[in-house]
């Protein structure tokens, strides 16, 4: 039986790294943006590593950590048979406890903490659990959406600094180091139906869309989510024995509520009171 050919002594490499293994080499070139490959030692060697630009470091510049010739220590984070690559990180090594705990987590575990900061783009939380982060004020952070199923037009009016929060994981954030979390996650979503009726108010106009002709009356889009029924006889001004008539599906109508029904969420329209011309 001949010896394998470098292709089989490869796939036999790859086949025994595994994910999470703690791997040393030297930096034999440096791509742009920066990552860098890796000769590793040992029969590792022949299996092409690299480092990509996001898993160099999460506290200094690229350019100060990648350099020609320098030894690392980096933590397997994929393995490519296909491809016979190995995916290092820097930044795995580098932080050691950090990583272990953002790699522990998983999308939809509940964790707690406090608001550290909070700026324009997002919030960060100081976890209870959870180590401190080398850069930011803390190692979660949300981003404005996942703060609140509302709309609001500052931070300040959902979050402070200092406050006690509870929020749901949705990842690990591998580029920076830091756990994404929802704070609205764990909040009831809230009614549109609810929502719509509490701001609208009978006599208000809006410019919708047909979604669908019925026999008695055609469905109206008026925001998303919400549609109302415009009956047969508040489509026009003049009597029409059917819809197409009319309107067809994916018109743009003027209507006004004529009805708001919480009760029972209905919604009652009328193309007529709000355009009186007759059909053509």
């Amino acid at each position: 039986m001949g010896r394998p050919t470098d292709d089989q002594a490869i796939v036999e490499i790859l086949r025994a790294v595994r994910v999470g293994d703690v791997v040393t080499g030297t930096i034999t070139e440096v791509g742009r943006p920066l990552g860098a490959a890796v000769r590793l030692d040992g029969r590792l060697g022949l299996a092409s590593a690299e480092i990509g630009p996001l898993d160099v470091s999460w506290c200094s510049r690229s350019d100060e950590v990648i350099q020609i010739g320098r030894r690392v220590t980096a933590e397997v984070i994929c393995v490519d048979e296909e491809q016979k690559r190995i995916s290092l990180s820097l930044a795995a090594t580098e932080n050691p406890e950090l990583w272990a705990f953002l790699k522990g987590l998983r999308p939809g575990e509940v964790l707690s903490g406090e608001v550290a900061d909070v700026q324009r783009f997002g919030v960060f939380i100081a976890l209870d659990d959870g180590p401190p982060h080398p850069v930011y004020p803390g190692v979660g952070f949300i981003s404005i959406p996942e703060l609140s199923w509302r709309r609001f037009d500052d931070v300040s009016e959902v979050v402070e600094v200092g406050q006690r929060v509870t929020c749901s994981v949705l990842c690990f954030d591998t580029t920076q180091g830091e756990a994404r979390l929802s704070l609205r996650a764990l909040l009831p979503r809230p009614d549109a139906f609810q929502q719509f009726t509490d701001a609208a108010h009978e006599g208000q106009e809006f410019c919708g869309t047909v979604t669908k002709l019925a026999p008695f009356g055609v469905f109206v889009r008026v925001v998303e989510g919400i549609e109302g029924l415009v009956p047969l006889d508040e489509l026009a001004s003049i009597p029409v024995e059917t819809p197409d008539q009319v309107v067809q599906v994916g018109d743009c109508v003027k209507v006004t509520i004529t009805r708001l029904d919480r009760d029972h969420r209905r919604l009652l329209l009328s193309r007529k009171k709000a355009d009186s011309d007759p059909p053509p």
